[in-house]
């Protein structure tokens, strides 16, 4: 699996997120992302610069929850120049203001509430919405798994990748240990996303600060 390596701690991105990032960029990590909140448009912007000088490609994550933030969200990616857009539910507007900018969307299937964000649907719903995204053009979807509520996480990642064929599964949220990330590549996701779980060093306890427990992922996926 692709790992998404979130500067995001506690679903925000995190105040020093430029220093961290400077940390962690020789190691090769393929995909690097931020939240639309807990930082300005110009650290954001800077953080998107420097990811793309490192090699890697940018990505968003959208936690708003109105359509309007959503939207407002959608088009400050597209003036960052984010590669990918995660999360929201609008693939209409994401195929009007991401698709000419060549940004690929992956929309959160399912219920998702709140901040911290859980998860609520039923598998059946879940393969909905990822056969409604897949027709829409969207790259694939950002599957809440393990922030579910209603459902096993693991059920509702064999939904998704049932569902949306060659679409690219990406699981968010609550990854805090190699065997879920065993769990999830078993279950067909094609990428993962860490954040808080680097920072508060619970994936690879005992490997001390961000650039350490990173290492440790990487070799995990490569392994």
């Amino acid at each position: 699996m692709d790992f998404i390596f979130m500067l995001t701690r506690d679903d925000r991105t995190v105040p020093d997120c430029l220093e961290v990032f400077d940390v962690v960029a020789d190691l090769g990590i393929p995909f690097v992302g931020f939240k639309d909140v807990g930082a300005d448009t110009a650290t954001l912007g800077e953080l998107t610069r420097r990811i793309h000088a490192s090699g890697a490609r940018a990505c968003m994550e959208v936690v708003s929850t109105t359509s309007q933030r959503i939207r407002e969200s959608m088009f400050t990616a597209r003036e960052l120049g984010v590669d990918r857009v995660l999360g929201g539910q609008d693939a209409a507007y994401a195929a009007e203001i991401l698709s000419p900018a060549g940004i690929d969307y992956y929309p959160f299937p399912g219920a998702p509430r709140g901040h911290p964000t859980e998860l609520g649907g039923c598998e059946d719903a879940i393969a909905r919405d990822c056969r409604a995204a897949r027709d829409a053009g969207c790259a694939g979807v950002d599957l809440l798994a393990y922030r579910a509520v209603e459902a096993d996480p693991v059920a509702l990642a064999k939904a998704a990748r049932r569902a949306l064929g060659d679409g690219y599964l990406i699981v968010a949220g609550s990854i805090d240990s190699p065997q879920r990330m065993r769990t999830m590549a078993d279950a067909g996701a094609d990428a993962f996303t860490i954040g808080t779980a680097v920072f508060e060093e619970t994936i690879f306890p005992g490997q001390a600060g961000p650039r350490a427990q990173c290492r440790a992922v990487l070799e995990a996926c490569a392994a």
